[in-house]
């Protein structure tokens, strides 16, 4: 899939201006955001990019005395695995149980679950903070045995944590083609042979399941749209685990949950991202 780079400029720049602008343009559908000395970069499917739509989000902005401006390109194709190497992807460390490291790693922290990812795209790495929520939260729960759902998986980290702690089979559901043919080569540099993954959306859970965990990580208004199919492929007491908003959006996720019969469980937020439990019944 096709991403467009969005650049904003911000003055004067502040931490909490880039937070405000991600909130904003995360309901937009961006899925990603990098600070940068002039303020933040962001990242969005292009076919969800509307610049018009972006104008009119932060013609409000709350901070009077903040300037934004903004320009937009499309990202060229990369060898992903090649500019993580060079600029960004450093090993992760979760909780000190789990590692996530690619092949280009010669020397990282060991842990009990160690996770081998080559992006091959721009974003997945689990670098992100909602990534490393849901990370967190499998590695407390009890899997074993458990059939679970991993919805807009990317590489498939969540999924491939799941499995080495025990869900006996596992199905990864995303609409990006290259995270498809990225999740499969993953499964393979990590000797998982019990997950399912092709490509699809919300639609294609009709003939999936029942499952007794799912991991939803995308964004909110995904989440909010899609959130009946999830629940319809829950089994009488199943798990699931939204993530991929703000703490401020949990009170909207929390009531159409609970509208479609979950029960809150708990919530863990970094950075104001959160992730939530909920379970059925």
């Amino acid at each position: 899939m096709q991403y467009i780079e969005v650049t904003f400029t911000v003055s004067p720049v502040s931490e909490t201006a880039n937070d405000i602008i991600a909130a904003l343009a995360a309901d937009l559908g961006f899925e990603s955001f990098v600070e940068s000395p002039e303020g933040t970069i962001g990242y969005i499917p292009a076919p969800l990019y509307s610049e018009e739509a972006l104008r009119e989000a932060l013609t409000d902005f709350p901070m009077s005395d903040t300037t934004i401006t903004f320009t937009a390109k499309e990202m060229e194709d990369k060898n992903w695995n090649e500019e993580w190497e060079k600029n960004f992807f450093e090993p992760i460390v979760v909780d000190n149980r789990c590692v996530i490291h690619s092949t280009f790693h010669k020397d990282y922290p060991k842990a009990t679950y160690d996770i081998i990812i080559n992006p091959q795209m721009a974003f997945g790495t689990g670098h992100h903070q909602t990534t490393r929520l849901i990370l967190s939260y499998l590695l407390d729960i009890d899997l074993q045995g458990k059939t679970v759902l991993d919805m807009g998986c990317g590489t498939s980290i969540l999924a491939i944590l799941a499995s080495m702690r025990g869900a006996s089979s596992l199905t990864a559901i995303d609409i990006d083609e290259w995270c498809v043919n990225n999740s499969i080569d993953n499964l393979a540099l990590n000797h998982i042979d019990n997950i399912k993954v092709f490509q699809g959306d919300a639609s294609s859970l009709a003939s999936e399941g029942p499952f007794d965990v799912i991991i939803a990580n995308i964004n909110r208004n995904i989440l909010l749209a899609d959130m009946q199919y999830y629940v319809a492929r829950m089994n009488e007491g199943a798990e699931i685990y939204f993530s991929g908003f703000y703490e401020s959006d949990l009170p909207m996720i929390q009531a159409e949950a609970e509208r479609l019969g979950l029960r809150y469980l708990s919530h863990r937020v970094e950075k104001d991202w959160t992730a939530a439990q909920f379970v059925k019944g």
